[in-house]
C-alpha cells in the first residue's frame, strides 16, 4: 500500500481526487434559482442570438440568501462566472459594465469563496463535471460538463481532459509532504519509493494530455472555445477593466482580473515545491504568485505549506545514491515533458492561429500574458533542475 500523509485532509485533498472536490460537484441549484439555471442552460443558443445581454439583465434578483452550503456556493460561482463572461464577451464588442443584477451576487459569492469575481480554473474545470456512472472513475469517457458556453465536442473535451489530469495527479499530490518527511529523515529508500509514485502519476498525467487532439481541434478551440475565457486584465481590447455596477466595494471603478488559465491549477506549483524546481524572480514568478489568488484558499495554503519546507533536491544531491538520483531525475524529466507538450499545444492551438478578432488575441494568453515566452521559461527552468 502506498504511503499517504493524513495531513492532506486538512487541505480538503484526498488520495483518490487530489485537488478535485471531495464530492462530485452539484449539477443544479435549488428551485429558487430556476430562472438563472434556465438562462445558463440556454447559453449555447443565446450566444448566437442578439438577446443574451438583455436576457441576463432581465433576470429576477439572485436569491443568494437561499444558498446553504459549500457545494451550492461553488455551483453558484460556476453559474455566475459563465453568465458574467458570456455577458462581457457575447457580442461584437466586449461589454465594459456588468449590470448590478449580475455583478452584485457574483461579487458576494466570490467573496465567500475568497476568489475574485471572474471565471477561474476552479469553476471552469474542478467544479464543472459530472459522472455518467458514479461507480466508475473520474475519467474521460465517463464525464460530461455541467456548464458550457457554446457547447460541442471540442469544448467538452478540452475541459474534461483537465479534469482527468487532476485525477491522475492525485496519487502524487497525496505524497508530496511525505516525500519531504523522508528527505528530512534522510530515509533514501523510502524517498525512492515515494518518488516512483510521483513519477508514475506524472506519466499518467502526460498520457492524458496527449489525448487532447482526439476531440479538440486547434481551429475550433481558438475560435469557439477560447474567446469566452479571457479576463479583463492586460487584455488589449479591455484596457481599463470591467465595471461591476452596484458593487460598493469597487466604488464604480473598473476592476482588472485575469482570465481562466491552467496556471491557476495547483498541481504544478505543488510539484515544483517538493522537487525544488526554482523560478527566477522576474515578471513570470510574480505572475505565478498572482495566479494563486484565483485558487481555492485550501489549495493555496497547501502549496505554501510545501514551500515553507526544504525541497527534496538538496538531500538527493548530498545522498549520492545512483538509484535515488535516477528516481528524482525521472520526476523532473516527466514534469519537463508535461510542460513541453503544453508548450507545443499552446503554439498549435493559439499562437499559430490567424487572429481575426481583437477580442481573442493570439499572442496574449487568456491570463493576459505573453504565454509562449512564459511557457518556454517554465520548461527551461524545469530542465535546469535535473541532477
Amino acid at each position: 500500500m502506498s504511503t499517504v500523509s493524513t495531513s492532506i485532509a486538512a487541505f480538503e485533498l484526498s488520495y483518490e481526487r487530489g485537488f478535485l472536490p471531495l464530492h462530485d460537484p452539484l449539477t443544479r441549484l435549488p428551485r429558487a434559482f430556476d430562472a438563472w439555471e434556465t438562462v445558463a442552460l440556454g447559453l449555447p443558443k443565446l450566444l448566437i442570438s442578439d438577446q443574451l445581454r438583455r436576457t441576463i439583465a432581465d433576470l429576477p434578483p439572485f436569491p443568494i440568501e437561499a444558498i446553504s452550503d459549500s457545494r451550492e456556493r461553488e455551483r453558484a460561482m460556476v453559474l455566475l462566472s459563465y453568465l458574467g463572461h458570456a455577458y462581457v464577451w457575447g457580442g461584437p464588442r466586449p461589454e465594459l459594465m456588468l449590470p448590478a443584477r449580475l455583478a452584485v451576487p457574483w461579487h458576494q459569492v466570490a467573496e465567500s469563496l475568497c476568489r475574485p469575481p471572474v471565471l477561474s480554473y476552479s469553476s471552469y474545470a474542478l467544479h464543472n463535471f459530472f459522472r455518467f456512472d458514479t461507480s466508475r472513475e473520474i475519467e474521460c469517457g465517463n464525464l460530461g460538463l455541467i456548464q458550457n458556453f457554446l457547447g460541442g465536442m471540442d469544448e467538452e473535451w478540452f475541459i474534461l481532459i483537465h479534469v482527468e489530469i487532476e485525477r491522475k495527479a492525485a496519487p502524487a499530490i497525496a505524497v508530496l509532504d511525505v516525500c519531504l518527511d523522508a528527505a528530512e529523515a534522510r530515509d533514501a529508500e523510502q524517498l525512492e519509493v515515494l518518488l516512483s509514485q510521483v513519477g508514475s502519476s506524472l506519466t499518467s498525467m502526460y498520457a492524458t494530455l496527449q489525448r487532447m487532439p482526439e476531440h479538440c481541434e486547434p481551429l475550433i478551440y481558438y475560435h469557439r472555445v477560447r474567446p469566452y475565457i479571457h479576463g479583463w486584465k492586460d487584455h488589449p481590447d479591455v484596457p481599463d477593466g470591467l465595471v461591476y455596477e452596484g458593487v460598493e466595494a469597487y466604488g464604480g471603478h473598473p476592476q482588472q482580473f485575469r482570465g481562466e488559465t491552467g496556471a491557476q491549477s495547483a498541481i504544478v506549483p505543488a510539484l515544483d515545491a517538493m522537487l525544488g524546481v526554482g523560478h527566477k524572480e522576474d515578471a513570470l514568478s510574480s505572475y505565478l504568485r498572482e495566479m494563486r489568488t484565483y485558487m481555492p484558499p485550501t489549495h493555496r495554503a497547501f502549496i505554501e505549506s510545501l514551500e515553507r519546507r526544504v525541497p527534496v533536491r538538496p538531500f538527493v544531491q548530498r545522498a549520492g545514491r545512483r538509484q535515488l538520483t535516477s528516481k528524482y531525475n525521472a520526476c523532473v524529466e516527466a514534469l519537463e515533458a508535461f510542460r513541453s507538450l503544453h508548450l507545443e499545444y499552446a503554439a498549435a492551438y493559439i499562437f499559430r492561429q490567424a487572429q481575426t478578432d481583437a477580442q481573442n488575441p493570439h499572442a496574449v494568453g487568456t491570463g493576459g500574458t505573453p504565454f509562449m515566452q512564459y511557457l518556454k521559461k517554465h520548461r527551461d527552468e524545469t530542465t535546469e533542475s535535473r541532477l
